[in-house]
């Protein structure tokens, strides 16, 4: 069974509260129950992680080394500000998706670029919690 590590970065956490004309009504535990049931109906194992601290995540990150075989990442506002996130993914060395809930190449100048696209085999937005479960079945076909 592969086991991916889903980390979302900060803000997440408010899904729901946090402009719902473009993040929808839905909260963060709905998000988190759709990808555990996604894992489950897909046969994979997953451990869901969130912070809205970089240096958390990128410990997180260092620490699926070996214990993981894929990460899932929605890095949020770091995507388009953390070179210490990329350069943790790139240590690791895991197939890494990106994900978005929005498609931030249609949002402000600043949200278009990302770091983390520049490691990761597939980057997945706009498809809100769709686009996680697209991920989940990349990774699961690598």
């Amino acid at each position: 069974m592969k086991k991916i590590l889903v980390i979302n970065g900060p803000n997440l956490n408010m899904l729901g509260l946090r402009e719902p004309e473009l993040y929808g009504a839905r909260n963060f535990e709905a998000l988190q129950k759709f990808i555990l049931e996604c894992a489950d109906e897909m046969g994979l194992s997953v451990e869901l992680f969130q912070s809205n601290h970089e240096g958390v995540i990128v410990d997180k990150i260092q620490a699926a080394y070996k214990v993981f075989d894929a990460i899932l990442i929605n890095p949020a506002a770091y995507t388009h500000t953390s070179v210490a996130i990329l350069d943790a993914l790139k240590a690791v060395a895991l197939p890494t998706v990106e994900v978005h809930l929005t498609d931030i190449s249609t949002r402000e100048d600043f949200r278009k670029f990302s770091f983390v696209s520049l490691y990761a085999q597939k980057t997945i937005c706009g498809k809100g919690f769709e686009g996680y479960k697209e991920g989940l079945k990349y990774l699961l076909e690598l």
